[in-house]
């Protein structure tokens, strides 16, 4: 029950979508609750479809820990779902956090919830960190703006994606983020491919800003 209240406060009046469109037993395999945020699971994917969470602009920038943790198992779904650390081992892509950890830097405790392998997807490394990483960044600019914003990230996959890994982990085909504060009526959405011929020179943030009415 509490879950379900987590979730329908979070996403109150974000462009009238339905909460029961995204996160629910249908479209989710296993909806799991890390406290600071939420994944919507995908057991085929082996990797989520959605993560939200929301952001105290008091408490972003307050610690900044500078060590950061090792990757560890979600156990808790089924063993033959799962992700692991050395599926990425030598496959040439990043292990990309959705919920980053930056954003959540201010516990030790609550930062190490952001390592859990269901929060992480394989992302390109050049997208992982030198473009995605702005959209983050932002998203702690305006939390400290406006005191307090929402997030949520989406993660696109192909019907027959590519593989990586003893556990055949998908490779999405990209990801988006939308940052959002309804009391103050504003939101952006940003949209990434997931290229593994990116370039760094020259990306600008703006240029990955999408309408969010098209990622629904």
């Amino acid at each position: 029950m509490k879950l379900i209240i987590y979730i329908l406060l979070l996403f109150t009046n974000l462009y009238a979508i339905n909460i029961s469109d995204l996160i629910n037993q249908k479209n989710c395999d296993q909806i799991i609750n890390k406290q600071v945020y939420v994944i919507c699971y995908d057991y085929k994917m082996k990797g989520a479809k959605y993560v939200s969470y929301s952001l105290d602009g008091s408490l972003v920038n307050k610690t900044n820990i500078k060590k950061r943790n090792s990757f560890y198992t979600e156990k808790t779904f089924p063993k033959r779902y799962r992700s692991t650390n050395k599926d990425y081992t030598h496959s040439g892509y990043d292990r990309g956090h959705l919920a980053n950890d930056a954003s959540f830097d201010y516990n030790v405790k609550i930062v190490r919830k952001t390592y859990s392998m269901a929060n992480i997807i394989p992302q390109a490394p050049v997208v992982n960190r030198k473009t995605w990483i702005k959209a983050e960044k932002l998203e702690r600019k305006i939390a400290v703006k406006l005191g307090k914003v929402n997030i949520l990230n989406g993660v696109v996959y192909s019907s027959n994606p590519k593989r990586i890994g003893k556990n055949k982990i998908a490779f999405p085909d990209g990801f988006w983020k939308m940052i959002y504060n309804n009391n103050v009526n504003y939101k952006k959405c940003f949209y990434y491919k997931n290229d593994l011929n990116a370039k760094a020179k020259g990306d600008k943030l703006k240029s990955h800003l999408i309408d969010c009415s098209l990622l629904f």
